[in-house]
């Protein structure tokens, strides 16, 4: 099996490329600029329709997995940057979803719980459209869902939240490096999730594309739903760390440090039943996944 990742240069592309190695399929990477990573890898601006079109019917992959996106919440908020944000987002996963469907591919497109307006208690469902995004790059990330599910039938859309991942910025990485300058630390406590670690999200996603189990799927590690408050307490607890973390409410926290430039969601909880239903082993639960990223971080 061929399978062209795009964002290899991120958290989930990276670690999906090493997922397919692992397995003996042939990955090739797409980034928009060269990259010094040892796995085969292509120039590609998603951006760009024609060229889009050229690289997948050159390496006519059997799959194609999308995890390039522009990521950045609170600069997606910002007038200057929403050309960008929606030529990558939206226009970019358009360009991808028709080269597809030119060569026939199965297609996977990362989403985030960001579609969904974050409000209530209840986890929301894959299959849910009560869709009411609260910031511009959840609507970004919805209309990209729509073009793929306007394009094409074979395609899985993936929900994820709270990604961490070795490569890349992100929570844990965060919080390790404020304790250790800070003895006590504020946490939100009023924004309730679960944490996504990209290891063993890219091990479902490669289980995903041997299958033809196409729709659409919530994808957290296992758990319970937990705060950020929380999810800090263990990264210290797994870290040896001795800090202690204050839990405030999302106001609270906005009176002292201001308020984010775009609004998050209180509910993050993501049903994912679905998977089991389907026959995917769930991923692991988060407090195993918080260990062995720590660990992999000290080598």
């Amino acid at each position: 099996m061929k399978v062209l990742v795009t964002g290899t240069s991120g958290q989930l592309g990276f670690d999906v490329m090493e997922e397919l190695a692992k397995r003996g399929y042939e990955g090739i990477g797409a980034d928009r600029a060269e990259t010094e990573a040892e796995f085969e890898h292509v120039v590609l601006d998603i951006t760009d329709a024609d060229k889009v079109m050229k690289v997948v019917s050159e390496v006519r992959p059997d799959v194609i997995v999308h995890c390039a996106a522009w990521t950045n919440v609170d600069g997606a908020e910002d007038p200057a940057n929403l050309a960008v944000v929606r030529a990558v987002n939206v226009d970019g996963t358009r360009n991808l979803a028709l080269a597809a469907k030119e060569v026939d591919a199965k297609f996977v497109y990362i989403s985030t719980d960001y579609v969904f307006d974050g409000a209530g208690t209840e986890p929301w469902k894959p299959d849910d459209k009560n869709y009411a995004p609260i910031n511009v790059y959840g609507q970004s990330k919805l209309d990209g869902e729509l073009e793929v599910s306007g394009i094409l039938e074979k395609y899985f859309i993936v929900r994820i939240a709270w990604v961490f991942g070795r490569n890349g910025k992100n929570f844990i990485k965060t919080m390790i490096e404020v304790g250790k300058k800070h003895p006590v630390v504020k946490v939100v406590d009023d924004q309730i999730g679960t944490p996504t670690y990209t290891v063993d999200l890219a091990r479902l996603l490669v289980d995903m594309i041997e299958t033809d189990k196409y729709g659409y799927y919530h994808a957290t590690n296992e758990g319970g739903y937990i705060s950020w408050a929380d999810f800090a307490e263990e990264i210290y607890k797994q870290a040896g760390m001795e800090v202690k973390v204050e839990r405030v409410t999302t106001a609270q926290y906005e009176e002292i440090a201001g308020k984010t430039v775009a609004k998050r969601p209180f509910n993050s909880r993501l049903d994912k039943s679905k998977l089991v239903e389907n026959g995917f082993e769930p991923l692991p639960e988060w407090q195993d996944a918080v260990e062995r990223f720590i660990a992999s971080s000290r080598n």
